[in-house]
């Protein structure tokens, strides 16, 4: 009966401490999927959205030259996997009043784009 409760808890904490199965995108994928992304974006200027090259890893809301909605501008985001995918999944759920409204629905989708934008260092 020990044995059986400890196995039972071994696994319990194997599943809480796994990472999320979409883990580790597929970046030549999510530069596929980044072609939606550019009826907004591009990656080295601004257009309806900001830029996206450098993206991963700086403050929401910090390209000089863009004009942010104020619940981006004044957030104090940092884009990093959890938050480019939470943002992903739904801008306006995550961060309301802001300007964008395209959302990916697919978890696996989000991981490629994210592994992509991972990518574009500055």
């Amino acid at each position: 009966m020990r044995a059986a409760l400890f196995l039972a808890a071994l696994l319990a904490a194997a599943l809480l401490l796994a990472p999320p199965a979409v883990a580790g995108g597929d970046a030549e994928r999510g530069e596929a999927l980044y072609q939606g992304c550019q009826d907004c974006h591009s990656l080295d200027k601004n257009d309806i959205g900001p830029k996206h090259r450098g993206v991963f890893g700086r403050k929401a809301g910090s390209v000089s030259d863009y004009a942010y909605s104020g619940a981006l501008k004044n957030s104090s985001i940092v884009w990093d996997e959890a938050t480019l995918d939470k943002w992903l999944a739904g801008p306006q759920d995550f961060l309301p009043g802001a300007k964008m409204f395209y959302h990916l629905d697919d978890a696996k989708d989000r991981a490629d784009v994210i592994e992509f934008l991972k990518t574009l260092r500055r």
